[in-house]
């Protein structure tokens, strides 16, 4: 059976979003460190998914609350999937939604092994080039940690740019859809989540 799509995403280098502002010189080379990171540090992502094909609530309703993450078909997402180790932690994101944001926590159970749907000619994210000795590409098992008090949308990330989120993938490579993150900007992010934002009427 065919199965869910994520994030859709072309196999050439992503531009950022129209609507980012130009990332500074600073923000690249701190973006840069992140994906270029010892595997000794701790481990933090954020996954993009769109949540009509698969949300959150989705994960929650899983068998075990657990879910292959498939059909990652870009290279730098994919490589940065195959960094992953067992018990990471990854932001979940919905994308393409009336408001994207961050909206839970999941979890790795399972170390990257091939992407199954990429050999399967029925699957809309089939790969002809993709063999069962060459998969090309691969996904993760995650489970569900908990869902966020509330949602912290994209509009209130973007309004960190320049000073606690300063050169966070997401605001720099939005159409990525697997992301590595920094302790500092997870934490900031967690915090965000516990609280209300500020009325900004």
């Amino acid at each position: 059976m065919p199965r869910k799509r994520k994030e859709r995403e072309a196999e050439q280098l992503e531009s950022e979003p129209p609507e980012a502002k130009p990332a500074s010189a600073k923000a690249k080379r701190k973006a840069k460190e992140v994906e270029e990171r010892d595997d000794s540090a701790p481990a933090l992502y954020l996954l993009k998914s769109e949540p009509d094909e698969f949300s959150i609530d989705d994960l929650a309703a899983r068998p075990q609350q657990t879910e292959p993450w498939d059909g990652v078909r870009n290279f730098q997402a994919r490589n940065i999937m195959q960094r992953m180790k067992l018990g990471d932690q990854c932001l979940f994101y919905h994308s393409n939604t009336k408001e994207p944001g961050v909206v839970g926590i999941c979890e790795v159970v399972k170390e990257a092994y091939p992407d199954e749907t990429a050999l399967d000619p029925e699957s809309p994210k089939h790969d002809p080039k993709a063999t069962a000795d060459k998969p090309r590409w691969f996904m993760v098992d995650v489970k569900l940690v908990r869902k966020l008090k509330r949602i912290v949308p994209l509009k209130e990330l973007k309004q960190h740019s320049n000073g606690s989120l300063e050169g966070m993938v997401l605001l720099s490579k939005g159409r990525l859809s697997v992301q590595p993150v920094t302790q500092p900007q997870w934490d900031f992010i967690m915090e965000l989540a516990e609280h209300e934002p500020a009325d900004e009427s």
